[in-house]
């Protein structure tokens, strides 16, 4: 399994209040979360995104509340993985859980630029950054979370 896309980057410590704030949590909507994503930190986000996406961020992504509603409104916007320094243990679970792929990758992150085309290959952990002809390498998902992630999800994972 593969992703391409453009990237969008981010720096540490970004946390579920600047990934979904909390205001708009009042909604169990996938695609009304997907619209206010990333709104307070990059207000043309939404408008650049295109899905396939890359978003790459630093150390201790997705800190903060432990809300699943983070990893939803980012892959609901488009993003088909996330490759940062470092994950909040509960934004990786919960990303895990709602089949948003997640890489961590110091190298690729401190060499990757926004807008740069990468290519991810979930079954080898290969980062290929096209733009700069350069790739980085990432620990593989195990098996279980590959078929996770390519079932959408924990719960669609258990239906088979």
């Amino acid at each position: 399994m593969k992703a391409t896309g453009a990237v969008h980057k981010y720096g540490d410590n970004i946390d579920t209040d600047v990934i979904i704030p909390a205001r708009y949590l009042n909604t169990s909507s996938h695609s009304e979360l997907a619209s206010h994503c990333m709104e307070d930190i990059d207000k043309d986000f939404l408008g650049r995104v295109k899905p396939g996406d890359i978003m790459v961020g630093g150390w201790n992504f997705g800190c903060g509340s432990s809300r699943e509603h983070a990893p939803i409104a980012i892959k609901a916007a488009g993003i088909a993985c996330v490759i940062a320094k470092s994950f909040a243990r509960i934004f990786y679970r919960n990303s895990i859980n709602t089949g948003l792929a997640i890489l961590e990758c110091e190298e690729a992150c401190d060499k990757i630029q926004p807008g740069d085309q990468v290519e991810v290959d979930f079954d080898t952990g290969v980062i290929r950054n096209l733009t700069r002809s350069e790739s980085y390498q990432a620990r593989p998902f195990p098996e279980f979370i590959k078929r996770i992630i390519d079932c959408g999800g924990y719960l669609n994972s258990l239906r088979g």
